[in-house]
């Protein structure tokens, strides 16, 4: 039986990010799939790299993670897989990026855990990029089901790859931002978009795994951003906040189902965030005085 997602004492899967795992009883209900939308360079993108590094080093049983991670809670669990879906970028690409969001020596034993799938093939194909600026030239693309899998379309073949990946794994999806540009191309639509993430987030609850969609808010209007986040269980906004002459990385928990009660609880009304050797972290806690 599926335990109650209010209940503090259900297994939870850790984000991977220390203080806010602890501040959250260990991590979020199995099933959630969070929205991350972020203004550029605020954090997001570097939340859900290193999300995947920790459960990536987690799943190595390396040292690092207990020097920048520690122990698990007691109610959390990891999930079976680790995984990174992107639109548009390659493998190759995909690990140099995330090598680059933190030390290297961090990243690299924890990439050898993470599987990658790329569909810049199916997002490409129907524009007016030359092929060969994308194609993959170790794919030998033969079979008919590869063929097949070309001319799928974006959203299609994304559904395709979670449907295989996200039970009882956790898939970084980078990002629904490429999604957003395709609009109004050949066969897709705005409200294909926003019926696939409510329709994920109906599967993942049934996959029992953790989803982490990436948004740039820049690139979308507040109606739809308002659609995905009614159709996500957890939304968290990353922003930058100006103070004199300086700026700082900002998080707030927008809403989410099973974990912002905990929060504010806490009266906890921001979190300030920092880029490290070990990627994204929480530097500092900003309560209701």
């Amino acid at each position: 039986m599926r335990a109650d997602p209010l209940d503090p004492g259900m297994e939870r899967i850790p984000f991977g990010i220390t203080r806010l795992d602890d501040i959250v009883d260990g991590g979020v209900p199995p099933g959630s799939v969070v929205l991350l939308a972020g203004e550029a360079g605020a954090g997001s993108r570097e939340f859900m790299y290193t999300s995947a590094v920790m459960h990536g080093l987690a799943r190595a049983e390396h040292d690092l993670f207990d020097l920048h991670y520690g122990e698990l809670a007691e109610e959390a669990e990891l999930p079976d897989e680790v995984h990174v879906v992107s639109l548009s970028q390659s493998e190759p690409q995909l690990r140099d990026e995330i090598a680059a969001s933190m030390d290297p020596d961090v990243a690299e034993p924890a990439l050898e855990e993470i599987e990658f799938a790329s569909l810049a093939h199916q997002f490409f194909h129907v524009s007016p990029v030359p092929r060969d600026w994308y194609a993959d030239e170790t794919r030998d693309i033969t079979s008919l089901r590869e063929r097949h899998e070309e001319r799928e379309g974006p959203l299609a073949s994304l559904g395709t790859v979670l449907s295989e990946r996200a039970p009882g794994n956790l898939v970084v999806i980078d990002s629904l931002t490429n999604l957003l540009g395709a609009i109004d191309e050949e066969d897709l639509t705005w409200s294909d978009l926003s019926y696939l993430v409510t329709g994920l987030q109906r599967a993942a609850f049934e996959w029992n795994g953790l989803i982490l969609l990436h948004v740039n808010t820049a690139a979308i209007g507040q109606s739809e951003l308002g659609q995905l986040v009614d159709a996500c269980s957890g939304t968290m906004r990353f922003q930058w906040e100006t103070g004199g002459s300086t700026r700082a990385r900002t998080l707030v928990v927008q809403q989410f189902r099973g974990v912002l009660s905990r929060i504010e609880a806490e009266d906890i009304v921001q979190f300030e965030t920092e880029l490290g050797e070990a990627g994204f972290d929480i530097s500092d806690v900003r309560k209701i005085r």
